[in-house]
């Protein structure tokens, strides 16, 4: 029976991929042992344990930027760590470590690799953080997103997506979602969301803009998050939401879609071949802008910086786009040009060469990639 440790965790951008390669694992190899490698205090903490999976935990010990007390300990620190990691491998027998970034990753790839165990790597980002840049180091079997990726013995694997999405027949579900958000079936549908603690320049933008949207013949189906003070509105046609639990019917229900360009919202809304303007989050290390690079070049979306998309922006360039609808319907072609909706099973198929063939306790369902990721192969 194989056991796989697989490692990361902190934001959604790590669990969420891990995940969905644990659950796409466990339904490839029922009788596998399946382990998470995370810290007490991220989101794995809860999400983990509540998906069934046992959580084993280390130190959080972000990498030092600058020299002040921090970087002193680290040293000891990250050896105390690795010899920790190394313990558990040893004690749960794990047969292939698998790490998505975080802080757990750097001290299993580094325990990993010093215990001779196999190590498989996946990049949610177009711009590789640190702990997979070491990854990359001790490993050839590195899986990346995006192709534009610059990470060592990189090969695109796409991103893993949940269930709901990888399935989603947006044709079939699309008259369902209209009617479970109260959509007009007349009228196209621009959704706009900044993820689940919404995104302040979006959500200001639109509100702002939204009878020039609507003008144009258009509805807005807009997600503003659970922190904002944008609760209502007197326009009709403008239908409001601090929080959705469908995004599959979300998604469904588009016809353009607004948003920030985080790693999963761009895998998402090109494996559904959805047409977009991105407004990559202006804070961090810029990985946002990197996102949306491969899909901004092939001509499926737009990308406006994060100070430039005011209520100006929109009526000078989203509204004559919103009213050019063979555009829009070759943004969505192209869109879907560079989609991987197969992300899970490819990145199984990765880890599963690189499991020792007397650990795997039967041969793995062979994985027959589906039409849309078929038709997004030639890139």
């Amino acid at each position: 029976m194989t056991t796989y440790l697989l490692a990361g965790g902190g934001t959604a951008g790590h669990v969420n991929p891990l995940l969905a390669t644990a659950d796409r694992l466990r339904r490839r190899e029922a009788d596998a042992t399946i382990l998470v490698l995370g810290t007490a205090e991220g989101l794995e903490s809860r999400l983990v344990p509540a998906r069934g999976y046992e959580l084993l935990t280390v130190p959080r010990l972000p990498f030092p930027r600058r020299l002040n007390g921090a970087a002193l300990r680290f040293p000891k620190r990250i050896v105390s760590s690795i010899a920790g990691v190394r313990r558990l491998l040893r004690e749960h027998h794990v047969d292939v470590v698998v790490g998505f970034g975080g802080y757990a990753a750097a001290p299993a790839y580094l325990a990993a690799w010093r215990s001779k165990v196999p190590i498989v790597v996946h990049e949610a980002n177009a711009k590789p953080g640190i702990a997979n840049v070491l990854g990359s180091y001790v490993t050839t079997h590195v899986g990346v997103v995006f192709a534009s990726t610059k990470l060592r013995h990189s090969r695109q694997v796409g991103m893993p997506l949940r269930d709901e999405i990888e399935t989603l027949d947006r044709r079939a579900t699309h008259s369902e979602a209209q009617q479970y958000f109260g959509l007009d079936p007349a009228k196209p549908t621009v959704l706009v969301t900044g993820g689940s603690t919404g995104a302040r320049r979006l959500n200001d933008t639109i509100s702002r803009s939204a009878e020039a949207i609507l003008g144009a013949g258009w509805q807005i189906l807009h997600i503003t998050g659970e922190k904002s003070d944008l609760t209502s509105t007197s326009l009709a046609d403008y239908h409001l939401l601090r929080y959705c639990d469908r995004m599959d019917l979300a998604l469904s229900a588009a016809d353009f879609v607004v948003s920030r360009s985080g790693s999963a919202t761009v895998s998402e809304l090109t494996a559904l071949g959805l047409p977009s303007i991105l407004v990559p989050y202006p804070v961090g290390n810029g990985e946002q802008r990197f996102n949306a690079t491969d899909v901004v070049a092939a001509g499926g979306a737009e990308i406006v910086a994060d100070e430039q998309f005011t209520p100006a922006w929109v009526r000078k360039e989203l509204v004559p786009t919103l009213l050019d609808r063979a555009r829009i319907a070759d943004m969505a072609a192209r869109a879907a040009s560079v989609g991987v909706r197969d992300g899970a099973d490819r990145m199984v198929d990765l880890v599963l060469e690189a499991t020792p063939r007397s650990a795997q306790s039967s041969a793995p369902a062979p994985h027959v990639p589906p039409a849309a990721a078929t038709r997004s192969e030639g890139r």
